[in-house]
């Protein structure tokens, strides 16, 4: 393996990747952002009152979405990229 593969190939070509959407959707659910993020859309629309349209939704909110995924739930994520990443090919990170 060369060191060029993006981390979503090789998670595409051993089948991790859906684990990995699948473990984020659920820790997110599970602390509550899926909810803040869908009072943080409420509140974009209501003051464009109701007028926004998707694409302007979503630069608006992904900031803010963003910055409210907890510390634990990026490290828990990475370190499983990295674990899955060691098993696989034997990479040093």
């Amino acid at each position: 393996m060369t060191f060029t593969k993006s981390v979503d190939q090789i998670t595409i070509l051993q089948g991790d990747r859906t684990k990995l959407k699948d473990l984020l959707r659920n820790r997110l659910n599970a602390c509550g952002w899926s909810d803040q993020v869908r009072l943080l859309c409420r509140e974009a629309i209501k003051e464009q009152d109701n007028a926004v349209n998707c694409d302007a939704l979503i630069q608006q909110v992904t900031p803010k979405a963003r910055a409210l995924i907890p510390d634990t739930v990026k490290k828990e994520l990475l370190q499983k990229i990295k674990t899955i990443l060691i098993q696989q090919e034997g990479i040093d990170i």
